[in-house]
């Protein structure tokens, strides 16, 4: 072939507007080299620009670009290792939640066998209500149990994986033997089977796989049965419940609703198959209360949760039916939002940065409101040469900042173990009817729980305790409280008191109801009633002087600890507090932030105009041109003259350079960006109009 050729077929096949034409280069193969050797193998050499891209941190550097490296891995260092600390806590507690409810299934489903049943296929019914993760993980650690004893497996299958009849049976068998040997061995085992070569869906395969594993027990669970076909589920059942000789099949059903609407989906000759218990899996909400007060009131607690946050993260809770994991994931993200944008993050670390730029962190620390009012205190008090200090040395500012980090978080971890007690008490003394550690952390975050009429009602009930309740009261002490000397000496003095008593009733204070007596007096043929005390032995007189200083410190406690938290100096760096980024990630407004990209495409955009555009104009976006003229028209829309103003727009800036098919493929193309959005749609009345579908705002 003539090279020339070669080099004039494209250009010919761009002028004539043929772009689907190629070019190929045939290389003959090497005959020198055998025909079925396999190619050397290179050596994989990584650019030099992948590498750099390798040593990117993922958090950005702050301080308008000035901070250190060494600070940005310390702040992502940082948040890794304490969310790792507050992830392992959250399946702590996920697991003991579910650790009931697996330890019945789990008795159950090895206790059970069709012969128990009377040849009934043995069922556990399991209502998951809201909290539909839950049965995950039940699931996931009952297989792992099984599994690690050699008696089985659990088989998880969705309303998806059973669309007919056979391909349910494929993924049942599939799915466990894939369960145990992979799929690579579910793949063996069809191949390397002796005998006739079965279909997939056939039960012989499992019947095969479970005589030669020894399997004893073969859990099919769905996951969803309410979104199972009944027709199918009474094929299956009716089909299953033949092979219960040849497989040790258990079923376990999750329901979201209730049993009684779950049994009257079947036929009846399909529920009399069925023979097995009950479970209840708790509801969410529960949960997601004790995953909040473990990370809040732990004593290792270095960041905390600010008042807003809560409230967004519980009306979440409330508003939907949230898993404790969704719980978690949105508490990791506020957790990952304070370390990524706040550059004092890095004072949170624990190991020391000795390179670290401490003029620009002592900088960005004078700029903080609470260290500003901090300053003023001082001078108020007249200390003005350490005010002077702190504003020009930045080593004795950083210090100090320091310290005061470490006080401040010294306190917010008092004021949760302070709502930990209130808790305990108003649950114990049964003072409300529900009440929650969220509620009263709330209450904490935003300072109104000192005043509050709870502490109040605490500290009346604290006067009528008798001796039994008092101890109770000691045993849920926070140590903050039961390490100060006044307590320790107010317990001795009590113990004291309680081993000289020989009586069998507790010790009662002079204000209990009980020492209260009625006197009646007739004054003028009338009877008058009046109120007095009774009078006391020596022993309640002592414990009466108890009680009361028990009451005074517990009350000063409460006035010490429960402030409010932004009145400490350097909150903002312990406390992370900010609504918006958590409201419009995890409550986004889709609608208003497109209608305002179209109203105000530079907003988003950069613009090359030395003012900000005001009205419409030829620099903006075309869907956005058009969307501005489409806001003024009516219901209905001609398109001839949305076109017309449409291409007024370019003409009146452009002149006569204003090319009219260019802007009209622009003004299609708009058109059915506009219609994409589901703004306008054709109208039925006339054919050359558009309707409006949308009005902006609403």
């Amino acid at each position: 072939m003539d090279p020339g050729l070669l080099e004039a077929e494209p250009v010919n096949a761009l002028k004539d507007g043929i772009n689907s034409q190629g070019v190929y280069i045939y290389t003959p193969a090497d005959k020198s080299k055998p025909s079925g050797e396999r190619p050397s193998k290179r050596r994989k050499v990584v650019p030099e620009k992948e590498e750099e891209q390798k040593k990117v941190h993922l958090f950005m550097s702050l301080l308008n670009g000035e901070e250190d490296e060494q600070s940005v891995e310390a702040r992502y260092r940082t948040y890794q290792r304490l969310w790792s600390t507050q992830e392992a806590k959250i399946q702590e507690i996920l697991d003991d939640v579910d650790s009931e409810v697996l330890a019945s299934v789990s008795s159950f489903v090895r206790s059970t066998s069709p012969q128990t049943y009377d040849g009934c296929i043995p069922a556990a019914l399991v209502t998951v209500g809201s909290n539909v993760s839950s049965l995950a993980r039940l699931l996931a650690r009952l297989n792992d149990q099984l599994t690690s004893t050699g008696d089985g497996g659990a088989i998880v299958l969705e309303s998806g994986d059973a669309p007919n009849l056979k391909t349910t049976l494929k993924n049942i068998i599939r799915f466990a033997i894939t369960n145990a040997v992979g799929n690579d061995g579910y793949q063996s085992f069809l191949t390397d089977r002796e005998g006739p070569r079965l279909l997939a869906y056939d039960l012989d395969l499992l019947g095969d796989y479970v005589k030669r594993k020894g399997i004893k027990k073969l859990v099919v669970a769905f996951r969803d049965s309410e979104a199972f076909d009944p027709g199918l589920l009474t094929d299956l059942l009716s089909l299953l419940s033949s092979w219960l000789d040849r497989i040790p099949f258990t079923l376990l059903f999750g329901i979201s609703t209730s049993v009684e609407l779950f049994e009257g989906r079947l036929p009846r000759s399909s529920v009399a198959l069925l023979r097995g218990r009950y479970f209840e899996i708790h509801e969410a909400s529960n949960c997601v209360d004790r995953i909040y007060g473990r990370l809040q009131a732990e004593q290792d607690g270095k960041l905390w949760l600010g008042r807003n946050i809560t409230n967004v993260l519980f009306e979440k809770s409330n508003d939907s039916f949230q898993t404790p994991e969704a719980f978690s994931r949105t508490v990791k993200y506020a957790y990952m939002s304070h370390f990524f944008a706040n550059p004092l993050t890095v004072l949170l670390a624990d190991e020391a940065l000795p390179n670290m730029r401490k003029d620009i962190v002592c900088e960005a620390i004078r700029n903080l409101p609470s260290f500003r009012l901090y300053c003023e205190e001082l001078l108020a008090e007249g200390s003005a040469k350490q005010v002077r200090d702190l504003l020009e040395d930045d080593e004795i500012l950083f210090q100090h900042s320091l310290q005061l980090l470490t006080d401040g978080q010294r306190r917010m971890r008092d004021i949760f173990q302070c709502v930990r007690l209130m808790h305990l008490l108003l649950k114990n003394l049964s003072l409300v009817k529900k009440t929650s550690i969220s509620d009263l952390s709330v209450r904490a975050l935003s300072g109104e729980l000192q005043d509050s009429p709870l502490v109040t009602d605490i500290l009346l009930v604290m006067k009528t305790l008798d001796s039994t309740s008092l101890m109770e009261v000691f045993a849920v002490l926070p140590t903050t409280l039961a390490r100060r000397a006044e307590l320790q000496e107010i317990r001795e003095e009590f113990n004291a008191l309680e081993q000289a008593y020989r009586g069998t009733e507790p010790l009662r204070s002079a204000h209990d109801k009980r020492h209260a007596v009625v006197a009646t007096t007739v004054v003028q043929q009338r009877v008058k009633l009046s109120k007095g005390k009774a009078k006391l032995p020596q022993e309640h007189i002592e414990y009466t002087k108890v009680v009361d200083r028990f009451h005074t410190l517990l009350g000063g406690y409460f006035e010490q600890t429960l402030q409010s938290p932004q009145d400490l100096v350097l909150h903002e760096i312990f406390l992370f507090d900010m609504r918006n980024p958590l409201k419009e990630i995890f409550s986004p407004r889709p609608r208003f932030a497109v209608e305002r990209a179209l109203s105000n495409p530079f907003d988003y955009l950069m613009s090359t105009a030395e003012k900000p555009e005001t009205k419409v104009s030829a620099n903006q976006p075309a869907t956005a041109i058009l969307y501005q003229l489409y806001l003024e028209s009516g219901s209905l829309v001609n398109v001839y003259d949305l076109w017309q103003a449409f291409y007024a727009v370019f003409e009146s800036e452009q002149g006569d350079s204003c090319d009219e098919r260019t802007t009209m493929a622009l003004f299609y193309r708009a058109l059915s960006e506009l219609q994409a959005l589901g703004m306008v749609k054709s109208s039925r009345k006339k054919a050359d109009h558009v309707s409006k579908s949308a009005w902006v705002g609403l």
